[in-house]
């Protein structure tokens, strides 16, 4: 009984005018089918079969099929292992054969071909001694096989192979031929050199570092990661002017996001059109096994000089080193550790799996700072002392602290550095290793460049730290809890030079029902204009919390830099907010526009009148305008560094963040601002962001005010117009308490003031707050000590004593006393005023 592959699950199948290409032996004039279908027409096999040992173990038997022609070829259901088809014989051998088309013909029991010009494979499957089944690959090239797709046949059998032996508790294997090409990390492509077109697969995208999100289908996008060194190879192969080689081999290296470098393997060939002229690229990628530099010494190290000069950070630096270390010289382990007094710090362990490594470095190494002393470990201790390579042989007994690290040799490295050793790197074997004359060179030469570059990542990292901790000291710490609203806030460094900046932002609470939000931005990227950001930050929130007006809280500041005789300006965005009506004020000084997101979730950047930048002219002017704001509004403050880059314009930044404030959820105000700052790869400055999502305040106070006229009986008409309050508010219990702290306030205000005077009630839940401002900037002094023949002095204990909290803060033009007394519970139906005001302005 013959099989029909298509009836396999897991087989891909070409188009049927692909399927014909296959067999002429030419490529197609589009795309190849799957990915995995490519691969294996690229290596010169149509179809791919896999035969095991049936249960009797006297025959083989088909268990899976891939390729493009497999409906075009009969592959036998079973062949015996007494046989003399090609798949018996190579099972019996355990040696491959290679057919010709010639050599084909002689055997029995083979595939049935459609055409006279067809070759055929078959490669032993075989692991850890066993023999598991045999990988038939049929070709359609009357020359067979060329000793570059031999090669990667056999390393596809041992995929195979690997995987038969995983699988072999398991009643059927399944996708054999898939997975295993996948084991392999083989990616295709096709790519018409016209246009620049190209069409890869997952896998190569994979391995040259770009998500399939990111792809547009552009040669150009998907070499955007290789080295320059390697971009002159790659486009000569590319993009040929003539179809004049028909395969080409080549290794290039790309580098990742993370850092790493890769070196990848590329083999093509050019399809020619009815012109001879290109007409299409085909080709395959794999990852090298061996990250080979070169052949030559000199450009080994060549390359690690110019990896290590981009390493800013001591992580960097480590990355590097595996890179460089562990896979070209076929070792196990590559450990690095950072000499710090006498304790060694380690900075990157490879691979790193506790496992991998002894028992003292998985409990002392591998914490939070991994560290340990330099004397638990005596072969370090000589080799940091001498300063010099150790290279110690298969078989050296070592201390416990190195045993099991390099059981086939261990190399020592000490790390030089300006006259000392910064630190240690130790590369191990697991076999038994030579090291040769050249080896020797390459470590020695290693070992200095890695001294010199830790040293430069040392102090980039504490610079870093530094710049950090400065920044971190300059902002808020945390923002404060709001009435009726939720505030949060982002900040990010630039990606380039010190990373510190100009950008700050503040919450300010001016009153229990008024909220000041700034943002700013101090020209440039210096220690400098932090300084200033930290002046700026002070001065506006001390502006704030003295009452002023928000134009005068910006104009005071301009004021501020401009005396400063600086040459660095800044831009600022002030607004104060009322949260219990959702009144906002707003001021711009060279600042970008605020953007709102309202409630049903259309989006808006506030036209606000704008002044000149901060430090410019003493005498400029600050307008305000005025917006309101209903419940579940996000006011969105940002700094340019969001919204512009050398390659985003502007207006396209805003219109981008608008969007992004459209589409998320109000709900979640920190996550709202994480995804408003998108991607945090793309900043060339710092970001600075502040969001506000008022809600509204759920109880509304009631307010009271009077304004205390200077006559002999002022208490007496402030006491009377507290008590009709209090009765009007259902509130009479607590009358005793608070009358006698306006008692106190306001005598306190008429004694020791001159001006106006006047005392506001504001009923909120359960608490009544008493507030006396007067003309004085001078905060209320309680006596130090007060005997039984003083005077007076005891009103502010008296106050302090009766109130739940008490306190005095500045206002434009003077100060304000509050008190607070709590007050019992008020059933909502014997609340007899409606929230709102009342005023009175005489007795």
């Amino acid at each position: 009984m013959r099989h029909d592959g298509r009836a396999r699950a897991g087989v891909s199948q070409l188009p049927a005018s692909e399927a014909g290409a296959a067999s002429t032996g030419s490529p197609p004039p589009a795309r190849e089918g799957a990915p995995g279908e490519r691969a294996l027409t690229f290596a010169g096999a149509a179809v791919a079969a896999v035969y095991v040992p049936g249960a009797g173990e006297e025959d083989l038997r088909l268990v899976e099929t891939a390729g493009a022609a497999v409906s075009r070829y009969d592959l036998p259901e079973q062949l015996p292992l007494s046989g003399g088809s090609p798949a018996a014989q190579a099972f019996r051998t355990d040696r491959p054969l290679w057919l010709n088309p010639a050599a084909l013909a002689s055997f029995e029991d083979g595939p049935a071909p459609p055409a006279a010009q067809t070759s055929l494979g078959a490669l032993p499957l075989r692991a850890e001694g066993r023999r598991l089944g045999c990988l038939v690959v049929v070709g359609v090239s009357a020359d067979g096989f060329e000793a570059g797709q031999q090669r990667f046949l056999e390393r596809y059998a041992d995929a195979v192979a690997d995987l038969l032996r995983a699988g072999t508790d398991h009643p059927a294997p399944s996708s054999l031929l898939g997975l295993a090409l996948r084991a392999l990390r083989v990616g295709s492509f096709v790519l018409v050199p016209d246009t620049g077109v190209i069409d890869a697969d997952e896998m190569l995208l994979e391995l040259v570092g770009i998500t399939p999100d990111d792809f547009d289908g552009k040669a150009d996008t998907l070499l955007a990661n290789a080295l320059p060194e390697d971009m002159h190879a790659l486009m000569s192969v590319l993009e040929p002017s003539t179809p004049a080689f028909a395969r080409r081999e080549l290794e290039f290296r790309v580098r990742h996001l993370t850092g790493e470098v890769r070196w990848l393997s590329l083999t093509c060939r050019v399809v020619a059109g009815s012109d001879d002229r290109p007409q299409q690229v085909l080709g395959v990628v794999t990852a090298t096994s061996v990250q080979r530099r070169s052949s030559d010494d000199v450009s080994r190290i060549q390359w690690l000089t110019a990896a290590l000069d981009d390493a800013a950070t001591v992580q960097d630096v480590g990355r590097v080193v595996v890179t460089a270390l562990r896979e070209p010289l076929a070792a196990d382990r590559v450990a690095l550790a950072e000499l710090r007094e006498d304790r060694l710090v380690v900075i990157v362990l490879d691979p790193p799996q506790p496992a991998a490594w002894p028992q003292t470095w998985r409990s002392e190494w591998r914490s939070e700072w991994p560290d340990a002393p330099v004397r638990a470990l005596p072969t370090l201790q000589l080799a940091l002392r001498d300063g010099r390579m150790d290279l110690w042989p298969a078989g050296t007994a070592f201390e416990p602290g190195l045993a099991g690290i390099g059981a086939g040799g261990l190399a020592v490295l000490p790390l030089p550095a300006k006259g000392g050793v910064v630190g240690v790197c130790l590369v191990g074997w697991d076999q038994p290793h030579e090291f040769a004359t050249e080896e020797r060179s390459v470590l020695t030469a290693t070992a200095a460049l890695i001294g010199q570059a830790l040293e430069r990542a040392h102090a980039y990292d504490a610079e870093q730290e530094l710049a950090t901790m400065l920044q971190r000291s300059l902002l808020p710490r945390r923002l404060p809890e709001l009435p009726g609203g939720t505030a949060v806030a982002r900040y990010l460094p630039a990606r380039r030079g010190l990373q510190v900046g100009g950008d700050w932002y503040d919450v300010i609470v001016i009153s229990e029902d008024r909220v000041a939000l700034v943002i700013g931005d101090v020209q440039g990227h210096s220690a400098g204009a932090a300084t200033i950001m930290g002046q700026m930050r002070t001065a506006v929130r001390a502006y704030a919390v003295e009452g002023h007006p928000p134009d005068v809280v910006v104009s005071h500041a301009n004021r501020l830099l401009v005396g400063m005789e600086t040459d660095l300006f800044a831009t600022c965005c002030y607004v104060e907010l009322d949260m219990e009506e959702g009144n906002a004020l707003f001021v711009r000084a060279g600042h970008l526009s605020p953007l709102l997101r309202h409630p049903d979730g259309t989006t808006e950047e506030i036209q606000v009148e704008g002044g000149l930048p901060l430090g410019v002219l003493a005498e400029a002017e600050f307008p305000m305008t005025a917006v309101a704001l209903a419940p579940g509004t996000v006011l969105a403050l940002v700094t340019d560094g969001l919204v512009e880059a050398a390659d985003l314009p502007l207006d396209e930044g805003m219109d981008r963040t608008r969007a992004a404030l459209a589409t998320a959820d109000p709900t979640d105000p920190g996550r709202m601002a994480d995804q408003l700052l998108g991607d945090a790869g793309r900043r060339e400055d710092d970001v600075a962001l502040l969001l506000l999502r008022y809600d509204g305040m759920t109880a509304r106070p009631i307010r009271a005010g009077w304004v205390v006229w200077r006559l002999p009986d002022a208490v007496m008409h402030a006491r009377r117009f507290t008590s009709r309050t209090l009765r009007r508010w259902q509130v009479g219990e607590a009358a005793d308490a608070v009358l006698l702290v306006v008692s106190e306030l306001v005598t306190n205000a008429l004694v020791h003031t001159q001006g106006p005077v006047r005392l506001d009630l504001i009923l909120r839940g359960d608490r009544v707050r008493v507030s006396v401002s007067d003309a004085s900037p001078r905060a209320p002094a309680k006596p130090v000590i007060v005997d039984w023949e003083s005077t007076g002095g005891r009103g502010l204990l008296l106050v302090e004593a009766m109130s739940e909290s008490f306190g005095s803060v500045p206002v434009a033009g003077g100060k304000q006393v509050w008190s607070e007394i709590r007050v019992p519970r008020r059933e909502p139906a014997l609340a007899g005023s409606a929230p709102g005001t009342d005023r009175e302005g005489s007795p």
